[in-house]
């Protein structure tokens, strides 16, 4: 067949598969120079790589193929130019989702990683770095209800304020003693988005933890005053409650961990004097 080449001759010289080769021709992408008269093989010609780079380099830029078909029967600069700047802003939102879907991977996974690792049953200081969180609206809560009623209300609304549910949802409490009180109605809940503008300040917390639904805490609060008194640790507020296991993670909500983070104002230091 003179200087033409077999498919998987071009094959090698293109780095193409002949899998690859052989689909193109069938959608009338990119077509052998030839078939051989008498078995219908595919013969190509080294004058083809050109062509053949346009479709690879368009396919390497994702273009799609109905288009790269387009393109081969008319194309220029101009149209290119157009083509290019729209598949850029595609480009553009989908790393901007792939982004955001990254983060609130890595929010859950951090969390998840830290519930595994912790003893529950143990109330410490832990000293913790600065977190950036987006703080929803106030919670206004109406006779007996509790953690869910306004939650359900804010994720009605989510999409109005842009916030992404994907990212785990804390419950925030401004002072002490409404958590004490009160440790089923935060005042607020903050979802764990690193865009937020509410900062999780960097410092020392004293740190608990309970097992149970949202907003099912226990003795949690009372038992971490108590702690703070008994080694003389001022806590005051505010108060996070953060769930590291969820419904993401587990069926059963009796098994929902939940970690309690209350900002402590002073501990006693050895060169403090006594009472």
């Amino acid at each position: 067949m003179g200087n033409t080449l077999s498919i998987y001759e071009f094959s090698k010289i293109s780095g193409i598969e002949p899998s690859t080769l052989r689909y193109w021709d069938e959608i009338g992408l990119f077509s052998p120079i030839m078939r051989h008269p008498e078995n219908n093989y595919r013969h190509y010609s080294a004058e083809q790589l050109p062509a053949l780079n346009f479709v690879t380099t368009l396919c390497e830029l994702d273009i799609p193929l109905k288009v790269i078909a387009r393109l081969q029967k008319c194309r220029s600069p101009e149209l290119m130019l157009d083509l290019l700047e729209a598949h850029e802003h595609n480009l553009d939102v989908q790393i901007n989702k792939l982004r955001i879907c990254y983060s609130a991977l890595h929010a859950r996974m951090e969390l998840l990683r830290l519930g595994m690792s912790v003893d529950e049953s143990q109330i410490s200081v832990v000293k913790q770095p600065e977190k950036s969180m987006i703080l929803w609206p106030q919670n206004n809560y109406e006779e007996e209800q509790t953690f869910l009623d306004p939650l359900a209300e804010h994720i009605k609304g989510s999409g109005e304020r842009m916030v992404n549910l994907s990212f785990p949802v804390a419950g925030y409490h401004h002072k002490l003693n409404a958590f004490e009180q009160k440790p089923a109605c935060p005042d607020h809940f903050l979802s764990l988005d690193p865009i937020g503008m509410h900062k999780k300040k960097a410092g020392n917390y004293l740190v608990g933890y309970a097992r149970g639904y949202f907003g099912d805490i226990g003795d949690l609060p009372e038992r971490m005053v108590r702690y703070a008194k008994e080694n003389s640790i001022t806590i005051s507020g505010p108060v996070y409650t953060i769930y590291l296991h969820e419904q993401i993670s587990t069926l059963n909500p009796s098994d929902y961990l939940a970690q309690c983070c209350i900002t402590i104002a002073r501990e006693k230091r050895s060169t403090d004097t006594p009472d």
